[in-house]
């Protein structure tokens, strides 16, 4: 396995834990690319993900102490939104739609970097072990709004089924729209409605690889 040096390391811990997008100097991502720790994706922003390689590297603890120089400063985490967390105050929507959209593509790489058959037609095995955070970054890039305070829009919460989670929204026809997105994104659906409230909602469970 390659071993980073004590920067790209601090890269690597730092990478964002839903869809292991690195930030950092461009010398480091350029090196941990050709080391196969990172990938840069082809498309607008061309940022860089971690390979399966690279989340190795990230989950073995390092052999030898910690340097004790400053770390560089990482700007903020890309955080996939449930509908269950307020957002932070003062967020700019266009710069967080393109986060959203690489993250999103993201995903689909590390499908194909990591799927039999290299399928990207449904989730990889980071998705099927953070169910709610990819089913939010599917339904957030294909536009659909995450509830906020004061704001309606979708809800992902977990179930007493471990391979599946809830998807609410508080029309019928928002659900349904869910159901069709995350369909599309590789996922097994079902609409129940709740035997308290009526309401219905989606059940989302990944396809079998």
């Amino acid at each position: 396995m390659p071993k980073p040096t004590a920067a790209q390391r601090r890269i690597i811990e730092a990478a964002d834990p839903a869809t292991g997008r690195l930030t950092g100097p461009e010398t480091q991502l350029t090196a941990l690319a050709r080391q196969r720790l990172a990938f840069r994706h082809p498309r607008p922003p061309h940022a860089y993900f971690l390979t399966p390689a690279g989340h190795r590297v990230r989950e073995t603890p390092p052999t030898a102490p910690p340097q004790t120089a400053p770390a560089e400063p990482t700007p903020g985490v890309f955080t996939a939104r449930t509908g269950t967390e307020r957002p932070p105050a003062g967020e700019d929507p266009a710069q967080r739609s393109r986060e959203v959209r690489a993250a999103w593509q993201g995903l689909l790489e590390i499908r194909r970097m990591t799927n039999p058959g290299a399928a990207r037609d449904r989730p990889c095995p980071w998705e099927r072990t953070h169910q709610a955070q990819a089913v939010a970054i599917a339904l957030e890039a294909a536009g659909r709004t995450p509830a906020s305070p004061g704001a309606a829009g979708y809800r992902v919460t977990a179930t007493a089924q471990l391979d599946a989670v809830a998807v609410h929204e508080p029309t019928p026809e928002g659900v349904r729209a869910c159901g069709a997105v995350l369909e599309r994104a590789g996922w097994q659906i079902s609409e129940h409605g709740d035997t308290r409230s009526g309401q219905r909602y989606v059940l989302a469970s990944p396809k079998r690889l």
